[in-house]
C-alpha cells in the first residue's frame, strides 16, 4: 500500500482559499495523484457537494479506493479527455472549481521502479501510466540523434543538449542504457562541474519525461476544454513547476482574459455582440510557496500557482 505521508500537496491552504469552495458545489481535481488536494476539498464540502478526480496512474486509482467517501468520483484516464468525461458524467458547465497540479508526485519520484528519479537506480521507464506508450529506454534506442537533441533542447532547455544526445546514441550502440543511474551518470560526465545548482541530469530527465508522456500537448488540450466545464464564476487553479508549463498556462489565461475593444464608430452587429459575450477569464492572482513551505517541502520551491475566474 502507498504511504500517503510521502506526498505533501503543494500550497494546500492557498488552493482551498482561492477555490472559494461552495458547500454544495461540484469540483474537479484534474491531477488526483495521492489525493492531497481532493481530501482537503472534501473536508470543506457539504453533504450535497461533489468532487470528480482524474489521474492516469494506476497507483492513484488504487489509492482512491482507500478513500471511503461517496462524494468522490474517481476517473482513471488522461485529463486531456476531460470533455468526454464531462459529457458522460453530466458535468458540462457545472464545475465550480478546478485544481490542476502539474508536478510529478513524491511517490512517483521516490519509487525507483517508476524510473523518474536520476538519484535512485531503477528501470528507465518514466511513464505516468505504465500501460501506455513505450519506456524511455526503448525510445532512446529507437530515436535519432538530431531528434533527441531537439527534445533535450526544447523540453529541457538543456545547454549541453547536443553533447548529451551524442553521448546517449553512442552509448546505446555499445550497450543499451536501461537503468536510470546509467543515464544519470553519463550526463554527469558531460555537464560542466560549474553547473551544480541543480543535479546535472535534471533538465534531461525532465525533457525525456515530458516527451514520453506527451505532457505539454495534454496540458494544451485540457486548457482548451476547461471553459466548457466551468460554470460562470468558477475558479481555475493551476500549479506549474517549470517555465514550459507556466508559459502555456500564462498565455492561455492572458489570451482568454483580454477584453475585446470595439473601435469607435464601428457598427455593432450580432457577430460582434456574440464575440463580446463569450466566456472569458478574470485573472485573480499568481502566487508562489512561502519560505516556510519551501523549508518543509523542498519540492515546492519551483512551484507557481495561477488563479483565474470564468466570467460572462
Amino acid at each position: 500500500m502507498i504511504n500517503k505521508q510521502l506526498h505533501i500537496p503543494i500550497m494546500l491552504n492557498e488552493v482551498i482559499k482561492f477555490l472559494n469552495i461552495k458547500k454544495n458545489g461540484i469540483y474537479l481535481d484534474a491531477t488526483f495523484g495521492y489525493g492531497g488536494h481532493s481530501k482537503k476539498i472534501l473536508q470543506n464540502l457539504g453533504k450535497e457537494g461533489k468532487i470528480f478526480a482524474i489521474d492516469k496512474d494506476p497507483e492513484s486509482k488504487k489509492y482512491s479506493n482507500t478513500i471511503n467517501d461517496s462524494r468522490l468520483h474517481f476517473i482513471h484516464g488522461n485529463f486531456s479527455k476531460i470533455y468526454h468525461y464531462a459529457k458522460k458524467l453530466n458535468f458540462i458547465k457545472k464545475i465550480n472549481g478546478i485544481i490542476i497540479d502539474l508536478g510529478v508526485s513524491s511517490p512517483q519520484l521516490d519509487n525507483p521502479k517508476r524510473g523518474f528519479s536520476f538519484m535512485k537506480d531503477g528501470p528507465l521507464d518514466m511513464r505516468m501510466n505504465p500501460q501506455e506508450n513505450i519506456t524511455a529506454s526503448k525510445w532512446l534506442l529507437q530515436t535519432k540523434e538530431n531528434n533527441l537533441f531537439k527534445i533535450l533542447k526544447n523540453y529541457g532547455e538543456e545547454s549541453y543538449a547536443k553533447k548529451i544526445a551524442c553521448a546517449i546514441i553512442q552509448q546505446n550502440k555499445k550497450k543499451p542504457i536501461t537503468r536510470t543511474l546509467e543515464l544519470s551518470n553519463l550526463i554527469e560526465k558531460i555537464v560542466s562541474k560549474k553547473y551544480r545548482k541543480k543535479h546535472p541530469a535534471t533538465k534531461s530527465f525532465q525533457a525525456i519525461r515530458i516527451f514520453i508522456n506527451n505532457e505539454l500537448e495534454e496540458i494544451k488540450i485540457l486548457l482548451k476544454n476547461v471553459i466548457n466545464i466551468l460554470t460562470p464564476g468558477g475558479r481555475l487553479l493551476i500549479i506549474t513547476f517549470h517555465s514550459l508549463e507556466d508559459r502555456i498556462v500564462k498565455n492561455f489565461i492572458n489570451q482568454n482574459s483580454n477584453q475585446k475593444i470595439i473601435p469607435i464608430n464601428l457598427p455593432i452587429n450580432e457577430t460582434i455582440l456574440s464575440e463580446k459575450c463569450n466566456f472569458r477569464f478574470k485573472k485573480i492572482d499568481k502566487i508562489n510557496p512561502t519560505k516556510q513551505e519551501i523549508n518543509t517541502n523542498k519540492r515546492s520551491r519551483s512551484a507557481t500557482l495561477r488563479i483565474a475566474e470564468l466570467i460572462k
